[in-house]
């Protein structure tokens, strides 16, 4: 076969790759972490285990790819957060699109088994916090500073604080199923943060 006619294998790997990591969404929604094997994943991707140790190297490294590509947008644009000098404005977008993921079948199955084997798993917990939460966590902090810079939220305030008080009442909600996750309710709970960290606050 002339070499012009075979596949380009820059768009053979991505493929693979992106084959990867939804079937390992969808094992962990179906079966749960600790049953999920890269045998399993490999088997239900199409390709060789050697394939997927060749990218990551535990089965909890591919898992974790796999979440954070649900909160990545196609195009790979940054995960910065917006700032147009309205911090509610920008919150409130930021909150309107984790409720929708939330109310995403697509997102919600997988996290929620990830969820389960994290409440039993000292060590897959601190896995997720490292690989996952924390940086997440650093980017919205930065537009915290942001803000606190531009005198819109109390410049001592906590802001592991201020993100477990915007965001624990909607987790909260999700994992009980305990009332309706929508838009006003996101911006609620936005209305609500800066209420409490306003600038001029008391400690």
């Amino acid at each position: 076969m002339p070499e012009s006619k075979k596949p380009n294998p820059a768009r053979r790997s991505e493929r693979s790759r992106q084959a990867i990591l939804q079937a390992a969404r969808e094992l962990i929604s179906e079966l749960g972490y600790a049953k999920v094997s890269i045998e399993a994943i490999a088997a239900r991707a199409g390709v060789g285990k050697q394939t997927i140790y060749r990218w990551w190297p535990s089965k909890g490294a591919v898992v974790f790819d796999s979440f954070l590509a649900l909160s990545q947008d196609p195009a790979g644009e940054s995960m910065a957060l917006p700032d147009t000098g309205d911090l509610a404005a920008d919150l409130k977008l930021v909150m309107r699109a984790t409720v929708a993921e939330l109310a995403d079948p697509a997102f919600d199955a997988p996290i929620r088994a990830l969820n389960q084997e994290i409440i039993g798993d000292p060590g897959l917990a601190a896995q997720y916090r490292e690989k996952l939460a924390h940086p997440v966590d650093e980017i919205k902090k930065e537009r915290l500073r942001s803000a606190q810079r531009a005198g819109q939220l109390d410049a001592d305030a906590d802001l592991d604080l201020v993100l477990e008080i915007l965001y624990a009442p909607l987790y909260h909600r999700w994992l009980h199923r305990s009332g309706p996750l929508t838009d006003d309710y996101a911006d609620a709970l936005v209305e609500a943060t800066l209420r409490a960290f306003a600038p001029g606050q008391d400690g």
